[in-house]
Parts: C-alpha cells; sequence; structure tokens
C-alpha cells in the first residue's frame, strides 16, 4: 500500500520565477571564471572572446530544445522522462545514471575546493574539514523544502553576479579614464595591439574550447528543476532566452574588460584577473572578496550537486531503474533518501580524494565533462525524434527550437568537436579513451538487471 502511496506522490513546485531565473546565471557562471579565466586567457589571447560567444550560442540552441522537449508533456520532471520516451528504457537508464555521475564528480571537486579555500583565511584548519560541514548543512537545507534549495542558489548567484558588475563597472571606468597600470594604460586599444586578436594563432584559439566548454557545465540544471517550478510554462522560457544576454554580460564583459585594462600576455596565469583588477584601483582586500566569491561558488555548485543527484535517483527509483525507496517523499514532498544516498556517495568521493592520487581525481572530473557532452547530445537526438515522431505536440508548443533541424546538427557537430579538441589535449587525452568504460559498465548492469527481471518472471 505504501509504494502505490509513494508512486502517487509528486515533487512540490515551490521553485519561484526568481529562483529559476538567478538559477540559470548561477548555472553560466562557473568558478572557472573567477579563477580560470587567467589560463584561458593566456592560452587564446582576446579570441577566448569570440570562443565564449560561439559556446555560448550553442548553449542556448541545447536549452531551446531542451526547454520545447520539457514543455511539451508538463508530466516530464527531467531528461530521463523524455528520453525514454523517445530512446527507450535502456537509454534513459544509462542517461539517468551518467547525469547522476556527472554531478557526483563536480560535488566531490567543489567540496574539496571548499576546503582550499577556507584555507586561505584558516590555514590551520584540516581541508577535509569544511567540505564534511558544507555538505551536512546543503543535505539538512535540502531535506527541508525545495524553497530552501532556491534560496541557497539564488544569494550564492547573486554574489556572483554582483561581483562580476562590479569588475565590469570598474573596469570600464579604468579605461574611460585611462588608467595607468604596472602594465600600461588601460584602454580598449589593448585588445588587438599585443599580437592581434589571435596572438597564439588557430590552435591556441581552437584548444581555448575545452575550458570554455568546461566553463558552461551545468548550465541544463534549469531544465531538472521543471518538475518543482511554479507556472513553468511562463519561467522556464523566460530562463532560456536570457542565456544569450548573460553570456554576452557576465563572461564577454568580464573578459572584455580585463584585457582592456591588462594586455592578455601580462596577465598571470596562476593568478585570479579579478583580484589584479580590484587591487590596481586600491581594494586593499581584493584577494579576500574574490575569495569568499569563489567559495561561495562551490558552495553552489555543490548546493547543485545535491539537489539533481537526488532528482535524478527519484525518477530512476519511478521506473525501477534504481531502488523503489528512492521514490520516498518526505511531508514536505522532498525526496528524503534519494538525498541521503547522494550525500554519502559524495561523502565517499570526498574522502577518497585523499586517499588515492591527484591524477585520478583530475581524470573522474574529466570523465564527468566527457559524461555532460553526452548529456547535452542526447538532449539535441531526443529533440529531433520528438520533432519526427510527434507533430502535434510540436505545432502546439508554443516554445519551439529556432532554426530546427539545422540548429540540431550543428549542436551534434560542434559537440564532435569538443571531442576532437579533447583528443589533442594530453591532459583530457587519457579520459576520452577511459569513459568508453563507464558506458559499458551501465550496459552490462542493464542487461543483468532485465535477464533478472526475466528469469525471475
Amino acid at each position: 500500500m505504501t509504494d502505490d502511496i509513494t508512486h502517487h506522490q509528486t515533487l512540490s513546485r515551490g521553485l519561484k520565477n526568481r529562483h529559476i531565473q538567478l538559477m540559470a546565471i548561477g548555472g553560466a557562471i562557473g568558478t572557472g571564471l573567477f579563477l580560470g579565466s587567467g589560463k584561458s586567457i593566456h592560452f587564446a589571447g582576446p579570441s577566448i572572446l569570440f570562443a565564449y560567444m560561439i559556446t555560448g550560442i550553442i548553449c542556448f540552441f541545447i536549452m531551446r530544445s531542451l526547454g520545447e522537449l520539457l514543455l511539451s508533456n508538463l508530466n516530464y520532471h527531467s531528461f530521463v522522462d523524455f528520453v525514454r520516451d523517445y530512446l527507450g528504457d535502456m537509454a534513459a537508464f544509462i542517461t539517468g545514471w551518467t547525469y547522476w555521475f556527472c554531478w557526483i564528480s563536480l560535488a566531490m571537486a567543489d567540496l574539496t575546493a571548499v576546503g582550499l579555500y577556507t584555507q586561505y583565511w584558516f590555514p590551520e584548519v584540516p581541508q577535509w574539514l569544511p567540505g564534511f560541514i558544507a555538505l551536512m548543512i546543503l543535505l539538512i537545507m535540502n531535506l527541508a523544502t525545495v524553497k530552501l534549495f532556491g534560496e541557497l542558489e539564488f544569494w550564492f548567484a547573486l554574489i556572483k553576479v554582483i561581483a562580476i558588475l562590479a569588475l565590469i563597472g570598474i573596469g570600464l571606468f579604468m579605461i574611460i579614464k585611462g588608467f595607468s597600470t604596472e602594465s600600461g594604460t588601460a584602454s580598449f586599444s589593448n585588445l588587438w595591439s599585443h599580437g592581434g586578436m589571435f596572438p597564439n594563432g588557430l590552435h591556441g584559439f581552437l584548444l581555448s574550447f575545452q575550458m570554455v566548454v568546461f566553463a558552461f557545465v551545468g548550465i541544463e540544471l534549469v531544465g531538472l528543476t521543471a518538475g518543482e517550478t511554479k507556472d513553468p510554462e511562463k519561467v522556464i522560457p523566460k530562463a532560456i532566452n536570457n542565456i544569450p544576454v548573460r553570456v554576452l554580460l557576465f563572461y564577454i564583459g568580464a573578459l572584455l574588460v580585463i584585457m582592456c585594462i591588462y594586455p592578455w600576455n601580462v596577465i598571470n596565469p596562476n593568478e585570479s584577473p579579478f583580484v589584479q583588477v580590484f587591487a590596481a584601483i586600491g581594494i586593499i582586500a581584493a584577494a579576500s572578496i574574490i575569495n569568499f566569491v569563489v567559495l561561495t561558488s562551490a558552495a553552489s555548485a555543490s548546493n547543485s550537486a545535491v539537489f539533481s543527484t537526488s532528482r535524478m535517483v527519484y525518477s530512476l527509483a519511478k521506473e525501477h531503474n534504481a531502488p523503489d525507496a528512492m521514490t520516498k517523499l518526505t511531508s514536505r514532498k522532498v525526496p528524503s533518501n534519494a538525498l541521503f544516498f547522494s550525500a554519502v556517495v559524495i561523502l565517499i568521493g570526498v574522502s577518497l580524494n585523499y586517499i588515492m592520487p591527484e591524477e585520478v581525481f583530475t581524470l573522474i572530473t574529466s570523465i564527468s565533462t566527457i559524461c555532460f557532452i553526452f548529456i547535452w547530445g542526447i538532449t539535441v537526438i531526443c529533440h529531433l525524434k520528438y520533432r519526427r515522431t510527434r507533430p502535434d505536440l510540436a505545432k502546439a508548443n508554443q516554445f519551439k527550437m529556432p532554426l530546427y533541424p539545422f540548429s540540431n546538427y550543428v549542436i551534434l557537430a560542434f559537440l564532435a568537436f569538443i571531442l576532437v579538441v579533447l583528443a589533442l589535449a594530453t591532459d583530457t587525452r587519457v579520459s576520452l579513451f577511459v569513459t568508453p568504460v563507464w558506458f559499458i559498465l551501465l550496459i552490462a548492469i542493464y542487461k543483468m538487471r532485465i535477464t533478472k527481471k526475466h528469469s525471475g518472471a
């Protein structure tokens, strides 16, 4: 009897418009912008702006295909539901567990980062402790209500937005005033007067895409919140349609300002360009401010991971692709067992980070990124199939993917190109060859389950 009740329970629609809008911004702004942008600039020079522009456009089209699919049937709670409809049960099983793995590995990385950023102020604190405390706090808040998850993401994202807008505002003031730095005068001409827009040639530009794509990982989280959003037909299209503006403002705006203040070839790849800019105008606590921003950014990513992994396990369990106990919802319509399960696996991962060599951990996060590319590709393939097989739904849908089917094929070609780029770089090449093992393992588990089910029947 309780099983039947559990299966008829539904997730709470507790996420408001402001939660989703800020979540969409937060998903598109990673720690990579605050810390990793120095390396990106050093690698590609000013051409990094074009890489962000191209990737931003592709991500917008991926999100439009995801949005159209989700709004074609409001009973879809995540993309596992439409993958099952259009590609079958095995594809749904593989996609669901792959997405779960993506976020588990990101959570491991980000909770480790929480420890490292805390040590900046408190070097005597053991690295594992802040990550452990952060995970416990996030678990408690996620268990309370989905609205609390939304509130956390809202404030985390707001901190990132304020930091970027402050950088752009201060930077533009410095450029207009012709502010003098130790590297010369702040000016728009710094973009092209140090070897041109492509100082490292086409090779540097192409290799920069691997870092740029990593920065956009997690942008699809808005799609996973569809089942817990009030008024999804209004909220989700608005969040997705604003992606190009956000990419232009936050990524391209911030990087453009940085490279106008400091020529690309004097930016320290091992230091945050944000710290350099804030320190240049005499903000003594610049490094501490940015450390606080990246700390909240890592906590935000961990919060997203705790949320998304639990919802994915819940979705899988509802279709008997995970233990039935994972479908249990609390009185506040939160999947408690799925939350505990994901939190325990994340905790094991964080502890493994200290036992296993660093190379293995880097490998796990690289595999995770390739898995994200797989998720994006599957979404676009499902969209193609939906348009071909369900013209009735497509006709009634108000939120259509632009330039179908041309845009679908352009996305798939771009994702294939990224895999080629990953094969060119030595640090990501190994993960490209190891990732198929994950998929082979999932296929084997699925086949074993089906065989066991039939023999049991």
